[in-house]
């Protein structure tokens, strides 16, 4: 057979290619950048991937197709591994009949997030082998590997890409022949399974157990990389880190971690020995270094020097060549100012301008939210007074209606998109309507009818899959009703300005439970939408 011709891909792109490639049985995720393009790319090649609700579905999904003994792939941001840690951590007992490969793109740098958080610490914690590729060939081959872990383990695997690694492109050899996808049947195993304390006990040792076979093998693996070369200077790293590092110092001696969490204490142990300095280079917060530093007895250079770290300053945003090779320096003065760039901001013509205008202007606490509309708390609008989490604007904003001053209290007011609606912010609305404040609260769902913010992705309330096939539509406004808000109104800001407002000053002075749904499609989802509706009809002749 033939060699497969090179290709081109991001990390995301080479992902999507390998579990392909891997004969996935399905694939989940809820849009979040920088790991979105995952899901995407392989339903274009025609492959298992459907969005979930939020990123919790989505690995319950994923695990459930795992129990059976199919390939599964998860995939989510950084902070989508919080919403999804409850099932998580306990999967890790629970174990899985055939593999789980979960990918946590993290964004150093904050180039589209909320934080810096680091998920390396969630593997730890957890109890997840956990593999970091540096470019997209070790995003293809990793892929690989994580199947193979996760089948003969029985353990979920996380595959912990970051930004860079994600939308940078690289060449990518693919294998010569795709793998056979294993046969899925459904076993039962109650003791295994069914994490009551009487099993989850015994499972807890269990999972200890494999970690510590997985983490012999990891000592011998030859997907780690070291280069001996100058031995004045040893740099230990993993990820893209790995990349700046090389370049920064390329004659240095290197060991290059590929799975970092077991960490392969021995064979770290030769490597420090062998040189008389020693730095690890990684991004975000001090993991490998802590994590080394921490063995004992303690790993020393031939000089009998501890393993260095990195200075406070560089635990913030990405590294690259210039900041690596200042680490290594010791020099810790200021980074170099960033010229100012233009800042993100709403569309021209986005229905969210008109939903939000008023709100400053009537002087409300604007409890907002995770969407394009959070970029409202610029000037002139202004109209955003937080942003924590998906969900969090109704949770906050009854929390501000119980104990303020009534007069403040009326005017909070919760801002959320209809996909984060749906992602989570249903929950609120229960504690909404069971624990009502004194004055009533008003909830505005800014519903324009995609997941704008991470690239028009469909969600439960489109009525359109991730494939673009029609699905059922989740009804907000029944949904609301249904959950018991007494007051729900559906409007569209654009077409009623006037009644637009008279509605919302309405709903601030009746101390009512309010709900009101502004629907007007963003402009960028309709054009995408009107054409591929007319490639359909094209293509229908």
């Amino acid at each position: 057979m033939n060699t497969p011709i090179r290709m081109l891909l991001s990390g995301n792109q080479a992902v999507a290619l390998a579990a392909h490639h891997a004969g996935v049985a399905l694939a989940t995720a809820y849009p979040g950048t920088p790991s979105t393009e995952i899901l995407e790319a392989l339903a274009a090649l025609g492959g298992p991937a459907q969005w979930a609700p939020n990123e919790k579905v989505a690995y319950e999904v994923a695990l459930g197709a795992a129990w059976s003994g199919a390939r599964a792939l998860v995939a989510m941001k950084h902070v989508g591994v919080n919403v999804a840690a409850d099932p998580l951590f306990t999967s890790m007992y629970t174990g899985v009949a055939g593999s789980l490969v979960l990918v946590s793109a993290d964004d150093p740098g904050m180039a589209s997030s909320q934080n810096e958080q680091d998920n390396r610490r969630y593997a730890m914690a957890a109890g997840m082998p956990m593999l970091e590729p540096s470019d997209s060939q070790e995003a293809y081959d990793y892929v690989f590997e994580a199947y193979a872990i996760s089948e003969r383990w029985r353990l979920p695997v996380m595959l912990r890409m970051t930004t860079r690694v994600c939308h940078s492109q690289t060449l990518v050899q693919p294998h010569a022949e795709s793998d056979a996808p294993p046969e899925v049947h459904f076993d039962h195993d109650l003791e295994g399974r069914t994490m009551i304390p009487g099993y989850a006990r015994p499972a807890h040792r269990r999972l200890r157990a494999k970690l510590a076979e997985i983490d012999a093998c990891n000592e011998t693996s030859p997907l780690h990389q070291r280069v001996d070369a100058d031995r004045s200077l040893g740099i230990i790293s993993a990820s893209v880190a790995y990349v700046h590092a090389r370049e920064a110092a390329p004659e240095a001696s290197f060991l290059k971690l590929a799975m970092a969490y077991p960490l392969p204490v021995q064979l770290i142990r030769d490597f420090v020995g062998s040189v008389d300095r020693c730095v690890v280079v990684e991004e975000n917060d001090p993991y490998l270094v802590d994590a080394i530093r921490a063995v004992a007895p303690p790993i020393l250079t031939a000089t009998g020097a501890t393993v260095e770290g990195k200075a406070e300053m560089f635990r913030f945003g990405e590294l690259n060549v210039a900041r690596v090779r200042r680490l290594l320096a010791g020099d810790t003065s200021p980074d170099p100012v960033r010229p100012p760039g233009k800042p993100p901001q709403l569309c021209i013509g986005c229905p969210h301008r008109t939903s939000l205008a008023p709100l400053h202007q009537l002087d409300c606490a604007i409890m907002g939210d995770i969407g394009c509309y959070t970029l409202g708390v610029q000037p002139p609008l202004k109209a955003m007074d937080s942003c924590v989490c998906m969900g969090a604007s109704i949770g906050t904003g009854l929390g501000l209606r119980h104990v303020l001053p009534r007069d403040e209290a009326k005017r909070v007011v919760s801002v959320l998109g209809d996909s984060t609606f749906v992602h989570g912010g249903i929950t609120g609305l229960v504690e909404m309507v069971y624990n009502p404040p004194p004055t009533g609260h008003v909830v505005l769902i800014l519903d324009n009818g995609t997941t704008a913010m991470t690239g028009l992705q469909d969600h439960p309330a489109t009525g359109r899959r991730l494939n673009k096939q029609p699905t059922h539509r989740l009804s907000l406004e029944e949904l609301a009703k249904a959950i018991g808000v007494p007051n729900v109104h559906v409007i569209d800001p654009v077409a009623d300005v006037k009644g637009y407002r008279k509605l919302l000053e309405e709903s601030l002075d009746s101390e009512e439970l309010v709900v009101i749904i502004t629907r007007r499609a963003c402009t960028l989802a309709a054009a995408k939408q009107a054409k591929t509706d007319a490639a359909k009809e094209k293509a229908n002749g």
